[in-house]
């Protein structure tokens, strides 16, 4: 029970590498605050212990509404898991401006929104946890995914510079980065895939599955056990850098 007392927000919390994510950390003690864009769905993953409230990162207005009141509710926030994210693939002459900015405004945007509005009350505190899930997407470039990987690509270097800003101070700030997932994006780009290579959904899902080292998807809760790694009193020495996860050296 390593954060007992201890109040954490987790983004895109309904659902894949958030939801494992928060079940961990209320395993640990922790009253976690789940947000995502749909209320039904954080409420009915929801245990004791998960707190949900509807927030679109992409809404500047909305975050910092959203994590005042949650603030207010459980206290300063300690552990920040900046997680919702979208995951679409386009090639470059096919990437549109509108395609463009959604992917920057959800990833990127929300993100730095995220960690921003919960720095407020976490740096009141003697103590705390940053984490961004960016991808393996961030450390290299992906095909077919351009403003996927320059979203994620951005996280990292946000992270790494905000590390900078509070270096020696109680606050540590790491990036998760993850290859293909077994969560609902890997079965929504499974069929994104299947219907633009012309394959099959098995064959699609295939595709993916190779592009991890090990040559299998990776489990949330190997995510989460990441996450769980990061925020131990005993990581404080591990700043700035990113966590890969991606069966094998990228």
């Amino acid at each position: 029970m390593m954060l007992e007392g201890k109040h954490a927000l987790v983004t895109g919390g309904g659902t894949g590498i958030g939801l494992a994510i928060a079940r961990a950390l209320v395993a640990e003690g922790a009253q976690v605050t789940i947000t995502g864009r749909r209320l039904s769905v954080l409420q009915e993953v929801a245990v004791d212990g998960m707190h949900p409230m509807a927030m679109d990162v992409a809404d500047e207005d909305q975050v910092t509404t959203v994590i005042d009141e949650a603030v207010n509710r459980l206290g300063p926030i300690q552990v920040c898991v900046a997680n919702a994210g979208i995951a679409e693939g386009r090639k470059l002459h096919k990437t549109d401006t509108e395609l463009w900015r959604r992917i920057m405004s959800i990833n990127l945007d929300g993100c730095f929104f995220t960690i921003r509005e919960s720095l407020r009350s976490m740096t009141q505190t003697d103590w705390g946890r940053v984490i961004a899930v960016s991808s393996i997407a961030g450390l290299r470039g992906t095909p077919g995914a351009g403003a996927y990987a320059a979203s994620k690509h951005g996280v990292i270097g946000m992270v790494r510079s905000f590390a900078e800003d509070f270096l020696g101070q109680p606050y540590t700030f790491n990036s998760i980065c993850p290859g293909y997932v077994d969560t609902p994006i890997v079965t929504r780009n499974t069929d994104a895939i299947a219907s633009r290579a012309g394959v099959s959904k098995d064959e699609a899902r295939d595709m993916m599955v190779q592009m991890n080292r090990h040559k299998k998807l990776i489990s949330p809760e190997e995510v989460a056990a990441a996450a769980m790694w990061l925020c131990n009193p005993l990581s404080e020495s591990t700043n700035g850098t990113e966590v890969r996860i991606a069966g094998g050296q990228v």
